[in-house]
């Protein structure tokens, strides 16, 4: 969830670090710095704040160094700060650390160290590695980021330095990207590609449990028990652009092919090892609350609004709470009944949205309990709420939001079993079976990415359509919702979602010879009421896409066009349901001629109400 980019050669160093950081900017980041080895020490320095506040604290001076780190970061652990921001350094400011990911145990480890002596000074899980890295430290940094590995658990991409060493830098990979570029008498490590290209097109890419010694002369790559692995170069021959979006056309195309990573990351150390229950220390929720809850409020704008009517659905089937979902900019004016004893979820890729702000505070001040699902730390309403549930999708940069979507989906089915294990009303075995198939959801999910072509074909088809409909029942509705606004929002085919059983209730009229109906037919107890629905349209000559998983049944009359989804768990359809809404929309927008990462009028994240 940042920049990473390390240097050492002959050139100075800031420079190259500076250019780098400034290649990865499309990423997101709040924070940036910079560590370099010079005059037998290192030197940090590090700034809150875009890339040119760093950039301007240290244009009036000079950096001889040839070796150094760079940094942009994209806070899940700790505020954006200055005390923050990356890179850290132990307690003598001799070794430096770089990192992306998550480190699962930190606080495990943190509270070790503290024991062994170190003194910690940022609120980040990052801090550790420095600290364990001393810790080890005998001369040899690479012997010492080898011991340090063996204490590690989550996702990490790791680039450390040594005042000792300065030409030498290590790395090491597990979940988190790293690439290397190999140049003539220097050197140089990235988290992506388009901070190399500027100096070399042949590169190193680094798989998981790979360590590396980077040195002017050469990389040395090894797996994590020090043996050594042969690595063949790979020639990038990408356009800059292009590889800014790792490849990809548009950043909404990276985005959606993105999800699996954020399913991983988002579920990552919030299931037991045994996989049978879930695990939500963060949000400190005492189990007496659990049981007595009267009512739950989701409130939400947009997407995440669509998100929130799916948590609505799983909250109420596995936790028999009863539960209310209101858009954001309503929910304070109707002068909503909560008070003490009522839980309220607020839910917000950017954790800035003015409407939902505004909502988090009116639920305060009529003293409910306040949880916030965000992909954002430090932001408004991870600051505000009593405690946050964090998706880790990773930065969202296309304004049509799909990874933070499926993550925020994942964060409702935790809190829904967790909920539901706390009131017992989920037998254990169902509660193993959901999470098990909840694990399972990355690899499903990207069984229909890699089936692209065959949603582009139906986009292709329709991309001159000037209406389309979407419909379902129960959970399928709520897909339905944001499959709707998706094909809105960034082809502009006006497109409207139904519960399906409303269709005889006046939408009829609006069906007509050849009007597509996307169809979603995922649930086996409202199954033949959706076929039912689905004749309905095709009587009226509808022409009908299905996404079903076929509950066993014959599926040949249920549509003219069938997306088969991968199996899972009904209650979990949501997740794999959505993945051909989102590429539909895309590849409707692309063959449209649209702006597909800006679309007209929109915002990524709405300031204002």
């Amino acid at each position: 969830m940042c920049g990473i980019v390390g240097y050492t050669g002959h050139r100075e160093a800031v420079p190259v670090l500076i250019d780098g950081l400034r290649r990865l900017e499309y990423r997101g980041y709040d924070s940036a710095g910079i560590v370099v080895a010079e005059n037998g020490g290192l030197t940090v320095e590090k700034r809150a704040g875009t890339l040119d506040v760093l950039v301007d604290a240290i244009n009036n001076h000079r950096f001889p160094a040839t070796s150094g780190l760079g940094h942009t970061r994209w806070a899940t652990h700790g505020a954006p700060t200055d005390v923050n921001a990356h890179p850290h350094t132990d307690c003598s400011g001799r070794l430096a650390v770089v990192h992306n990911g998550i480190i699962e145990n930190y606080r495990r480890l943190r509270g070790w160290l503290k024991s062994e002596g170190h003194v910690f000074r940022s609120d980040t899980d990052t801090e550790v590695l420095p600290h364990l890295i001393e810790h080890y430290y005998r001369g040899d940094v690479y012997q010492a980021l080898l011991k340090a590995l063996e204490r590690l658990e989550g996702s990490f991409a790791v680039l450390a330095m040594a005042t000792d060493e300065p030409e030498r830098l290590v790395v090491a990979r597990q979940d988190s990207p790293l690439v290397a570029g190999l140049g003539a008498g220097e050197n140089f490590i990235a988290s992506d590609i388009p901070a190399l290209l500027a100096h070399t097109r042949a590169t190193h890419l680094f798989n998981d449990g790979e360590v590396a010694e980077v040195t002017p002369d050469g990389i040395k790559v090894a797996d994590f028990n020090g043996t050594p692995i042969f690595k063949e170069v790979f020639h990038v021959n990408w356009k800059a652009e292009q590889a800014e979006k790792g490849g990809y056309d548009h950043f909404m195309l990276k985005e959606i092919h993105e999800q699996p990573r954020a399913l991983r990351e988002t579920l990552r150390g919030r299931v037991a090892q045994n996989g049978r229950r879930v695990v939500l220390d963060e949000l400190e929720l005492d189990p007496d609350l659990a049981r007595n809850l009267q009512r739950i409020f989701i409130t939400a704008c947009g997407t995440a609004y669509h998100a929130g009517v799916v948590g609505k659905y799983v909250i109420e089937k596995l936790a028999r709470i009863p539960v209310e979902v209101d858009i954001a900019s309503e929910f304070r004016y109707r002068n909503p009944l909560i008070g003490p004893g009522d839980l309220v979820i607020v839910v917000s890729q950017s954790g800035e949205t003015a409407d939902t702000r505004a909502a988090l505070r009116e639920a305060r001040r009529r003293g409910a309990r306040v949880i916030a699902i965000t992909n954002v730390v430090g932001s408004s309403v991870a600051r505000e709420a009593d405690s946050v549930l964090y998706t880790w999708a990773g930065p969202e940069i296309a304004v049509a939001s799909t990874k933070a979507y499926v993550t925020q989906l994942a964060a409702f089915y935790l809190l829904a079993v967790w909920l539901a294990g706390e009131r017992g009303t989920l037998p254990g075995d169902e509660c193993e079976t959901i999470l098990h198939a909840l694990r399972e959801l990355d690899a499903g999910v990207q069984t229909l990415l890699d089936r692209t072509d065959e949603i582009a074909a139906l986009a292709r088809r329709y991309q001159d359509q000037h209406c389309l409909f979407f419909i379902g029942r129960g959970l399928d509705y709520a897909v339905a919702m944001e499959g709707s606004l998706k094909l809105k929002e960034i082809s502009y085919i006006h497109a409207e979602a139904y519960a399906a059983g409303e269709l005889k209730h006046g939408t009829l009229a609006l069906i007509t010879e050849g009007v597509p109906v996307i169809a979603l037919a995922t649930q086996p107890d409202l199954f033949e009421k959706t076929l039912s629905n689905i004749k309905e349209v095709k009587a009226r000559g509808a022409e009908v896409v299905t996404l079903t998983f076929g509950n066993g049944h014959d599926t040949e009359d249920v549509g003219d066009h069938i997306i088969h989804l991968p199996p899972t768990h009904p209650v979990l359809a949501p997740i794999p349901a959505v993945v051909p809404l989102q590429l539909f929309a895309y590849y409707a927008a692309v063959y449209r001629g649209c702006s597909v990462d800006k679309p007209r009028n929109l915002a990524k994240s709405v300031t204002v109400e």
